[in-house]
């Protein structure tokens, strides 16, 4: 009896393995040519891309530091009142004096440096006392006060009678010339006694700042 044969499958070989996925690219990239032609575009990519956001607007000319009063003029004499007020207890000599500077203009105005005092025949203004001057001006808007702290005895010095007394802002704003003095109401009735020792505060926000270094000394 005679046994049938099968005949076997034949193998893949490795190359018709290569030859199959060479054709399927070149029938793939003759589909794209045939769109290109037609359409004259590749077609769009499936893959989601995201556009890059705009850069932002330059800044580059915007004010350093953000100063809102940058544009802010120097207070003159004509835009302030001047008082002066007798720091001590009622009915004690005048030694520690108060000025105040109030806004009376319509508009704001900056503030800096220190007033120029002078008490009375005095050679000159009083000397500021160190560290007492604010750091860099401060606005003042209509209706508000700038404060300065006199102190008119130092102690152990020659003193000499003051009977008026005088204030201008001198050259604040670096001005060739200063502007003219103001006579201010003295601080106390008659007279009161100055010396060499005297010293004047810059101005200050507050009347605290202004007169702690004068009622310390």
């Amino acid at each position: 009896m005679k046994t049938a044969a099968r005949r076997a499958r034949p193998a893949w070989k490795p190359y018709a393995v290569v030859a199959a996925v060479a054709a399927a690219l070149l029938a793939t990239t003759a589909c794209e040519g045939a769109d290109l032609d037609e359409g004259g575009s590749a077609p769009p990519s499936t893959s989601a891309s995201r556009a890059t956001p705009p850069a932002p607007d330059d800044a580059s000319d915007a004010p350093a530091g953000g100063d809102d009063s940058a544009g802010t003029d120097l207070c003159t004499m004509g835009d302030l009142a001047f008082t002066a007020s007798n720091y001590g207890e009622r009915g004690e000599p005048a030694r520690h004096i108060m000025v105040v500077a109030t806004n009376e203009s319509d508009r704001d105005c900056d503030i800096q440096n220190a007033p120029e005092v002078m008490l009375g025949d005095a050679q000159g203004p009083a000397p500021v006392m160190e560290g007492t001057e604010a750091g860099e001006p401060f606005p003042l808007a209509p209706g508000e006060k700038a404060y300065a702290g006199v102190l008119a005895t130092g102690g152990n010095r020659d003193t000499y009678e003051v009977t008026f007394m005088t204030l201008t802002l001198g050259s604040p704003g670096g001005e060739a010339e200063a502007e003219e003095p103001v006579e201010l109401e003295m601080p106390t009735e008659g007279s009161f006694q100055a010396d060499d020792g005297q010293r004047v505060t810059g101005w200050q926000p507050t009347e605290g700042l202004a007169m702690r270094p004068v009622t310390q000394s």
